[in-house]
């Protein structure tokens, strides 16, 4: 058994091969993941049950094995029926655990649309998709440099 708070195999593998600037999508139970992977992007599928795992619980995974310089989220609708009057309650708690971390990154706003592009990039090494049911809980992250 590992130290450490990430333990999947297929995962620490990607990060491990990875380097600086490469993309990692964190998608929530709603996110279209298999259709939209980057080109040169792994598909890891956590989503077990509704709500196991969540996208907070894959952040803080993920923050405790790598640096991360950027972390995007996809901005929510303001009309139709996925509509929303303020920003998703997720993504305080992305913030919190990128301060608890010691992060240097800070959530940083995508439009819906953008979002999708962003991920389909060559630098998209890793989607891990959650079983989320938070809407807008979708968050990308971009590998930095270990400084020590």
């Amino acid at each position: 058994m590992l130290y450490g708070g990430l333990l999947h195999p297929q995962i620490l593998e990607t990060l491990a091969r990875a380097g600086h600037h490469g993309r990692i999508l964190i998608a929530d139970g709603n996110y279209p993941a298999s259709t939209t992977l980057g080109p040169n992007a792994k598909l890891v599928s956590l989503n077990l049950s509704p709500g196991v795992v969540s996208t907070t619980q894959i952040l803080d995974a993920i923050l405790a094995a790598v640096p991360i310089d950027f972390a995007y989220v996809m901005d929510y609708e303001r009309e139709g029926p996925y509509a929303l009057t303020e920003d998703p309650p997720v993504w305080a708690e992305f913030s919190r655990i990128l301060e608890v971390r010691k992060s240097r990154a800070k959530l940083k706003l995508v439009d819906k649309w953008q979002f999708y592009k962003e991920v389909a990039c060559p630098g998209h090494i890793l989607t891990i998709q959650s079983a989320d049911l938070r809407i807008f809980a979708n968050l990308i992250l971009d590998l930095g440099v270990r400084l020590e």
